[in-house]
């Protein structure tokens, strides 16, 4: 804080102006919103140092001075529209780096005494400073009064003091925040690196080691053998195809690009398909259902749903094989209500808050099971595009279900 051109050295504080500034300062120490701060400082002030508006200017890299608080505490609060808010007082204070007093005595064009007073202001500037340069400024405005003695000058200095260190914690905290939120961003980058790394290296592994003995000229192959070898080349080529899919649409979703259509969809014969399907498909599991039948449409992507429910039924066959897995849709009042419930081993309480999360991954499975970590995160991104919502419920060793909530649009098909 720069000291302002007067001597204020020889000034004393009374008890209850020192007792101001000892709440002031423990505001600063216990409150962590700025606002919320700022107002509780000029409210312990005002007693002490009378004044009616109180602004903080930030001067942008733009060179704009933006005001960032502003409050009215006495006269004028009914006309706050129409006052001037010191913006002048501001910007000679950021031109000379010093504190700045004016008066300005306006032309009665008002009939009361009330709006009379308000033609008389007097401003004073204290500048702020942040890494060695003015950056900011503090304007106390007072209405239809005395001009600001040196003591009150001495006192709102303080003030202003006081708000710098408030401003410079602020900084500290948002830098401390940011170094961290850049760790943890260099973190999942490492994270992600090495777990699409080992995801890809897995099926690219198996199709050049086929593809190699194939090629060989050396060995004859027999035709059942070829079939194997190109079976297992053909799989893999859809795991990896699979793999690179949701890296793509988790990288869209995360920047909102990931493309929806949207169409009036019969989500009762869109599940009864879907169930049929995946029955018939060669996954370890026993596939039953129990879908409410109704005529009633919802707006929907119907491709991106079923990509939700293809996600959660792979999901299901990598970490609950051979168990029965149950489809069922369900109308509710204001929303239809889909389950996919397994009865596998379960995932334990706390990790079900973060089992929707991107890459995150349970550690037991970690070793054991292949996965990016992408596909519940995939899946609530894709509900919540539909204004929906996803959850999951589980306890070891009685099966997770996951519930999807999607909301009702009222409309049948009856009614088109």
């Amino acid at each position: 804080m720069l000291e302002p051109g007067i001597d204020l050295q020889t000034e004393q504080l009374l008890p209850e102006e020192y007792k101001s500034l000892y709440q002031i300062g423990r505001v600063i120490i216990q409150e962590h919103d700025v606002a919320t701060a700022l107002r509780e400082i000029f409210r312990l002030a005002r007693p002490a140092f009378i004044f009616d508006n109180i602004v903080l200017y930030d001067r942008q890299e733009d060179r704009k001075l933006i005001p960032t608080y502003a409050r009215s505490l006495g006269r004028g609060r009914s006309k706050e529209a129409d006052m001037d808010w010191g913006e002048t007082t501001a910007r000679e204070v950021m031109q000379t780096g010093k504190m700045v007093m004016r008066r300005e005595i306006l032309e009665n064009e008002l009939n009361s005494a009330h709006d009379e007073r308000l033609n008389q202001r007097d401003f004073l500037g204290l500048p702020l400073q942040a890494k060695d340069e003015i950056s900011k400024a503090l304007v106390f405005i007072r209405f239809g009064g005395p001009p600001f003695l040196q003591k009150q000058i001495y006192f709102a200095w303080l003030i202003a003091e006081h708000v710098e260190k408030l401003l410079e914690r602020r900084q500290l905290v948002e830098r401390v925040a940011a170094l961290e939120a850049e760790r943890r961003l260099g973190h999942l980058q490492e994270q992600f690196i090495s777990t699409v790394s080992h995801e890809l290296r897995s099926p690219l592994g198996f199709i050049k080691g086929y593809a190699t003995s194939l090629l060989r000229d050396d060995v004859e192959w027999d035709p059942q053998t070829r079939r194997e070898f190109l079976t297992i080349i053909d799989e893999e080529s859809d795991r990896l195809t699979e793999i690179i899919d949701n890296i793509l649409d988790s990288s869209r979703l995360q920047s909102g690009t990931l493309p929806m259509n949207f169409q009036e969809v019969l989500l009762a014969k869109m599940l009864e398909v879907f169930v049929q399907r995946v029955k018939v498909g060669s996954f370890d599991l026993e596939i039953s259902s129990n879908i409410e039948r109704s005529p009633e449409i919802i707006l929907a992507d119907s491709a991106r749903l079923v990509q939700v429910l293809d996600n959660l039924i792979n999901n299901a066959e990598k970490y609950a094989p051979g168990s029965v897995v149950t489809i069922s849709l369900n109308w509710e009042a204001e929303r239809a209500h889909i389950t996919v419930r397994d009865t596998g081993p379960g995932v334990p309480k706390e990790h079900l808050e973060d089992i929707f999360k991107r890459f995150y991954r349970l550690p037991e499975h970690r070793a054991n099971v292949s996965g990016t970590g992408l596909g519940l995160y995939i899946c609530s991104q894709i509900i919540q595009a539909h204004d929906g919502e996803i959850m999951a419920e589980s306890a070891l060793g009685e099966g997770m279900v996951v519930h999807i909530y999607l909301p009702r649009q009222g409309i049948s098909v009856s009614s088109q």
